[in-house]
Parts: structure tokens; sequence; C-alpha cells
């Protein structure tokens, strides 16, 4: 037993002291609910969900953003906006104008570059940033609306994302309005958004996805998908995003399951059941040591 304290002390020394670099193993999947399963458009988007996978010398930042569906009413594209914002927040990093310790700068300045596009752009939708820092190894995160992201250590979740509803069914979303709209289109600021930070160990798994994963499948199901984890070999990443991806996908379309999202409609005094047809973008993320 005194050997066992006299280890547990020493390597309790050198996690406090270790100088290696961190980074993100990451791979993506997901589903529009109205194109075939699996299938990207311009850019990582499924259906009206985007996201992001950028590295850049300081930091890994993933961010992921969920298209409201209602301008197709207004005869507006919802995944031009959600597109258009990932691209420029990951062209921001890659071009290392950001603080890793700021997400909320990140989608700040994706969201002002918008504003000022000369090509106007109509839309909205919800955003979540998460930049890990590989020197100091902590998390950074911002999260605007009901996309998020989950922490999971030891097979348990030890860190997740506040979700941001104004409503039912009507999360904090950044918007773009016509003229005529302005004042009348739900917006929110991007400082409006939440803001976490915080360490993270070799290992930990860092689940970053939209609504429809979330909607879709209770926290439980999502640890048993993760146990499916063999290593942190990308291909191994790659095949369980895709089994929580699919998992999801088939759920959203059961009538008879009490879905997160029925059950939440249920609480909200509404008579609801089954799963909630929706896009889905998934990326699940290994915290490992960096290499080049």
């Amino acid at each position: 037993s005194y050997g066992r304290l006299v280890a547990r002390a020493v390597l309790g020394g050198l996690s406090q002291t270790d100088s290696r670099d961190y980074s993100l193993v990451t791979a993506s999947c997901g589903f529009g609910k109205d194109f075939r399963k699996g299938i990207l458009k311009k850019g990582m988007c499924y259906g009206d969900d985007a996201c992001f996978v950028a590295r850049h010398r300081s930091a890994d930042v993933l961010g992921v953003a969920d298209g409201v569906g209602g301008w197709r009413d207004y005869g507006v594209d919802p995944s031009q906006f959600s597109g258009t914002l990932m691209r420029t927040c990951e062209r921001l990093v890659k071009e290392g104008r950001f603080v890793p310790s700021n997400p909320v700068g990140i989608l700040t300045a994706g969201y002002c570059e918008l504003l000022q596009n000369k090509v106007p752009l109509l839309g909205s939708s919800t955003a979540c940033i998460v930049v890990l820092d590989r020197t100091s190894h902590r998390l950074h995160t911002a999260n605007l609306g009901d996309s998020g992201f989950l922490v999971v250590r030891g097979g348990e979740v030890v860190h997740r994302s506040d979700e941001q509803q104004h409503y039912f069914n009507t999360p904090f979303q950044l918007s773009i309005a016509p003229p005529e709209a302005e004042g009348v289109v739900l917006s929110d600021s991007p400082d409006a958004a939440d803001s976490t930070s915080f360490d993270v160990q070799l290992g930990d798994i860092i689940l970053t996805a939209t609504d429809g994963l979330f909607d879709n499948m209770p926290d439980y199901m999502i640890l048993q998908e993760l146990k499916k984890l063999k290593n942190s070999n990308y291909e191994s990443i790659q095949q369980t995003a895709r089994s929580i991806a699919e998992q999801a996908h088939e759920l959203a379309y059961d009538p008879t399951y009490m879905s997160p999202f029925a059950q939440f409609a249920c609480d909200n005094g509404l008579n609801v059941r089954g799963g909630k047809p929706d896009d889905i973008t998934v990326l699940l993320s290994i915290v490992a040591e960096y290499t080049d």
C-alpha cells in the first residue's frame, strides 16, 4: 500500500507539471433530415446544420451551428447563414485572429463579418464554439442556443453546456433580418452566449453537436455508444461518431419513442410523443498528446 501511495504522489506531481501539449482528434458525422444519409452539402453542412474543425499553432477549435428552418417559408435557404458563419469562424481561426481563452470573440468576429457582408445574407442560427488551448490544457467554450457539448471522463459526464431558450422550442440565436423585419425577428448578441473554462485530461471525450442529437438521445444512450470507443485512433472515433449519429437519426423517426424533446414538450403542457425529425451534426473528439 505504501508503494501505491508513493506511485500516486509521483504521478500526481507529474500530472501537475505536464509540459506536453494536448490536441483534439476529431471526427464528424451527420444527417440532413431532407437529404440522403450522410450527404454533405457545400462545406461541412448536414441539411441546415454546419460545422468546422480548425487547427492553429496554439489551439484546436470546433464549431457547430443550426440554421433556423423557419426562414425557408420566406424563400431563404437556412443553411446559407449557418454555413457562412462556420466557414467565417474557421477562416478566422486558421488566420490566427482569435484568443484561445475567448471563444465568444470568435463568434462575435464571425457574426460581425456577416453583418458587414456586401452580399446580403439573411437567416438565423444557434452556435457553439469549443477551443482547446494546447499548452494550458484548458477547454474554453461558448454556446448560444440549444446546440452544445458534453465532456465524458471515466464513463461519466463531467461537464456539459447549458441550453439557452427564450421559451419552448425557441432557442437563442444570431440573426440577420431584412430592414423591414428588424425588431420583429428574434436576434441575440454573441455576448449572450454561455461561456465556460475548465481543465481537461488526456483521454477525455468531447462531444459537440446540434440539438438534433440531444433532442433524440438522452445522456445514458450517448454514454452507451461512447463505450464502444476502442482507442484515440481517428478510425475508431469516426466509427463511433457515425454510430451515434445513425442511432439519433433512427430515433428521430420513431413515432412511439419518448424522446428528450417529447418529454420536454410534455413538461410544457404539450401532448407529444415520438422522436424529433431534425438535422443532426456530431463532432466527436478525444483529448490526446499533440503530434505534428
